[in-house]
């Protein structure tokens, strides 16, 4: 029998030098950051919550997903805002009121805000006594209970608009011409107003510096609490305690 001496079983295994390991594996981290930075700009986006504008839904200390396809992509769908992205907006489709959004404050186009998108382009809106009208149609909105938190007396509601229902928080009590009283004003073509769950502690399109939101500024739409902790993230030997388990895997409506 005539043995094959180069037969695949019998191919002696080659060795690589330690450069072509270095290769591979620089070559297998510049894959994974890409297809990493391919997820982050057009699937889903990290994003935690700094303070309490959007309480008592979202809180500080929670941790989101936000997914990027809902509304399109634009220039701040990517890292660092690249402009890479020759129109305003590709792909796009309008929000719906009541949409949990995440944008970049019109004042600097860097910083993330997170809040309830209220109107959308065309609409009237005006605040009348903490009352929101759009197109001069009040937002339903039914007492729920009063409570002291933290020290401060909080009349808590529901409110209703299209077929979404949440709560809102508003201090008992309190006056404030600018977070309680606003417009008229009128919606320009693809803008949007944005205001925080937390009626009189939210910095939102009723103030000038943000003012109505260009769809361009868009980032994507909440979708769950993925962490949350009462506390912070690097004190690991305090997650025990600060975790807020019953807040993970809830989805934000």
């Amino acid at each position: 029998m005539k043995l094959n001496f180069w037969s695949k079983k019998n191919t002696p295994k080659v060795e690589k030098t330690t450069k072509e390991k270095i290769i591979d594996n620089i070559k297998a981290i510049v894959i994974a950051l890409i297809v990493a930075l391919l997820i982050r700009s057009f699937l889903v986006q990290a994003f935690y919550i700094p303070s309490g504008s959007m309480k008592p839904n979202l809180l500080e200390g929670d941790y989101l997903f936000v997914t990027k396809y809902n509304y399109g992509y634009s220039n701040h769908s990517l890292p660092f805002s690249l402009p890479l992205i020759p129109s305003s907006r590709v792909f796009y489709s309008q929000p719906n009121r009541g949409d949990v959004v995440i944008f970049k404050y019109p004042g600097d186009n860097t910083t993330d805000y997170v809040k309830r998108l209220i109107g959308l382009p065309g609409d009237k809106i005006q605040v009348i006594n903490s009352i929101v009208y759009i197109n001069d149609v009040p937002l339903k909105r039914e007492f729920v209970e009063f409570k002291v938190i933290d020290g401060i007396p909080i009349n808590i509601y529901r409110e209703f608009m299209n077929d979404k229902s949440y709560l809102i928080w508003q201090i008992k009590d309190y006056y404030s011409h600018e977070s309680q009283f606003f417009g008229p004003i009128t919606l320009g073509k693809d803008e949007f107003f944005m205001m925080g769950d937390n009626r009189d502690m939210s910095r939102d399109s009723r103030f000038s510096d943000v003012g109505a939101v260009p769809k361009s500024n868009l980032v994507g739409k909440g979708g769950m609490i993925f962490f949350s902790i009462n506390g912070s993230f690097l004190e690991v030997w305090k997650w025990f305690t600060d975790i807020r388990f019953d807040r993970i895997f809830k989805l934000i409506k």
